[in-house]
């Protein structure tokens, strides 16, 4: 199906993720090309549907963008699995938050961005003085607010399809690993809404009381690699792709 790889380079020769996919890429006979961010911006790979795109996000958007893909809205937290939440999440404006945190004394609260631009990065604010990580952000920017718990361990789950093909710790305690029954039975949940990308991340914690709980939702287009083998990391990233390719609408003439 794919003939092409470009793989984006952003410093003197490809990282991580990119070193990862191209093994699998190569393997099954893909031409590989590197990429700089301003072929992306100026158009300038001749992208088609035999054309596979990996990257940083903006890129992959970019690219998108180029092949007449819409580029999806962040679904970070899916409505098909908030029973695993286990907490307490919902969007807010950020004047809203900005308000809260100036003139309350009950705590904090873990606020990051729900749009596709990150202008800020995710943190827990609980004094006014935490309002200086804002900068000049918009306070009209929606956010996700969330109540706060305390994690032990932190791991991704790589899915196709209903398929948990790796899970990988990336925070606390390895030793610490999320019940397996209950991150299948959260990705099956997802899959049979209809509202799972064809290949994703899926980050599941374990909290002080024990129980796995759902850290976030990350699309599969340009996500990060912890602990997976080049294989299956490959066929994630393929499966989304061909998935929104899928989806294009080519410009007229």
């Amino acid at each position: 199906m794919f003939r092409i790889a470009y793989l984006e380079q952003r410093g003197a020769a490809l990282e991580h993720e990119e070193r990862l996919a191209a093994q699998a890429l190569q393997r099954r006979g893909l031409d590989i090309r590197p990429y700089r961010r301003k072929h992306i911006e100026r158009r300038a790979l001749p992208l088609d549907e035999t054309c596979f795109v990996m990257g940083t996000a903006p890129s992959v958007q970019g690219a998108m963008k180029q092949l007449g893909i819409s580029v999806p809205a962040p679904d970070d937290y899916p409505a098909a699995l908030q029973p695993w939440l286990r907490r307490r999440v919902w969007r807010e404006s950020l004047g809203a938050v900005e308000a809260w945190v100036s003139e309350s004394a009950r705590g904090g609260l873990f606020v990051k961005p729900a749009e596709r631009l990150k202008t800020f990065t995710g943190r827990v604010f609980s004094h006014p003085g935490d309002l200086y990580f804002l900068g000049g952000t918009s306070r009209r920017q929606s956010v996700w607010c969330s109540q706060l718990v305390r994690w032990r361990s932190e791991f991704r789950a790589y899915v196709i399809g209903a398929q948990v093909v790796a899970l990988a710790h990336y925070d606390g305690d390895p030793a610490l690993r999320p019940c397996e029954r209950t991150v299948a039975e959260a990705v099956r949940a997802y899959h049979d809404s209809g509202a799972a990308p064809a290949g994703y991340g899926i980050d599941f914690g374990v909290l002080d009381d024990g129980r796995t709980a759902l850290v976030e939702a990350n699309d599969g287009y340009a996500l990060g690699a912890y602990e997976i083998a080049a294989e299956p990391y490959a066929d994630l990233l393929l499966a989304r792709w061909a998935q929104l390719l899928a989806t294009r609408t080519p410009a007229p003439g």
